[in-house]
């Protein structure tokens, strides 16, 4: 598959009209949209089977069984990942710092300890590092972007010092568009003996990610943000890192042994899937690894760049338009506001054109604080996207811009 037209036929939801006009979906670093196989492979499992997995013996739990694990090795393969077992399923990126927080943070920090993060985190990467804090007495330090938003190793290297214990940095921010060097930030975090958890949810839909080559300890992602069901997310967690946290979720399947006064932990990642693991969810996850896999992350990472790129460009160029982050490099996105519109009007103009954009703090608001505004719009792109889209992003500005000059008169 490597014609723009050929992927977009993959892509079902993109055959609808929003107000009468066909779908312009800029929403990808929400959620993606899911591609045919993805929804083929979950349909097939749920119409076809629909067992649970590795507690029964009959054929429906085997195929279960062998099509879950077949997608962790998918999802393993996809990051670079050493071994399968060193995959997590989850409910998503969220659940996965957090599982990293209480079971792994909390039992290994103390006060006087101190968390390393940036300003640009998103919630998911920040809420957690704040509780870990309270609850030891370990210190937040944050690190101090460049006045494009950019992370500097320099910025970083002055941070760190013997009391640093953890570094919790996004690889790629979902409002600036930046691609920190998370590779080289581990580099140095190790040096003083810190672990390093990568948040993912927005470099592992958009670029090649190697975990072996990041040598990151810990690497969280959601399964819906590329094309997978929501309510399906990846911990990565070095083999060490993962016997050294405890399971959030106590119950069947994540034992080795239960007696009357105490039980003992199955070897991960069973450890930490305790219940009913999303089956379903899994199975679609694998399904858009491969997908994308098919397209190439290489050709994924340049296509959605150059979109970037050029939307940072053309949006810059527009009088009272103000765009946020670097040029370039950036991954697939791109936030923005129009002087005197907030961006919830925005969206909605935007929504009336069958322009599909995001709109609010984006869960960063100490990044929004940075700013200085209290919300931006932003429209982010997938592999289903082109140039006729940011054709119609611009349309979507020049028409808010009309809609509101004529409204203030």
């Amino acid at each position: 598959m490597t014609t723009l037209t050929d992927i977009r036929s993959a892509y079902p939801a993109l055959r609808q009209t929003i107000n009468g006009h066909p779908l312009t979906y800029l929403d990808s670093a929400a959620t993606a949209l899911k591609p045919t196989p993805v929804i083929e492979a979950v349909t097939a499992y749920l119409r076809e089977n629909g067992a649970s997995v590795h507690r029964s013996v009959h054929t429906l739990a085997e195929r279960a069984t062998e099509a879950y694990e077949a997608a962790r090795a998918d999802v393993a393969r996809f990051i670079g990942a050493a071994a399968p077992e060193t995959v997590v399923f989850t409910r998503g990126a969220t659940e996965s710092l957090n599982l990293v927080a209480y079971g792994y943070a909390r039992r290994h920090l103390a006060p006087g300890d101190e968390i390393l993060l940036t300003p640009a985190e998103h919630h998911s990467n920040l809420v957690p590092w704040q509780q870990v804090a309270l609850a030891t007495g370990a210190r937040l330090v944050y690190v101090e972007l460049e006045p494009d938003g950019q992370l500097s190793l320099e910025a970083v290297r002055a941070a760190l010092s013997e009391r640093t214990r953890l570094v919790a940095v996004t690889q790629a921010s979902n409002v600036l568009g930046t691609i920190n060097p998370v590779a080289e930030i581990a580099r140095l975090a190790h040096a003083v003996g810190a672990v390093v958890v990568v948040d993912g949810a927005q470099s592992v839909p958009h670029l090649p990610v190697d975990v072996t080559a990041l040598d990151c300890d810990f690497l969280a992602f959601s399964g819906h943000k590329l094309g997978a069901p929501t309510g399906i997310g990846i911990l990565y967690g070095k083999p060490e890192r993962l016997e050294e946290t405890e399971p959030l979720l106590f119950g069947g399947e994540m034992i080795q042994l239960v007696e009357r006064e105490r039980s003992t932990w199955a070897d991960p990642p069973a450890k930490f899937e305790g219940g009913t693991p999303n089956v379903a969810g899994a199975i679609g996850l694998g399904a858009a690894v491969r997908f994308l896999e098919g397209i190439g992350m290489a050709t994924v990472a340049a296509h959605d760049r150059e979109l970037a790129e050029e939307a940072y460009r053309r949006l810059a160029a527009i009088d009272g338009v103000r765009v946020y982050g670097p040029p370039a490099p950036r991954t697939g996105l791109v936030a923005f506001n129009i002087e005197g519109v907030h961006p919830h009007d925005v969206a909605q103009v935007f929504d009336a054109e069958g322009i599909a954009i995001r709109a609010g703090h984006h869960c960063a608001q100490p990044l929004m604080r940075w700013l200085g505004v209290a919300a931006t719009a932003r429209a982010s792109f997938g592999p289903y996207n082109g140039p006729d889209d940011l054709d119609a992003l611009v349309r979507g500005i020049l028409a808010t811009k009309r809609y509101f000059s004529r409204g203030s008169r």
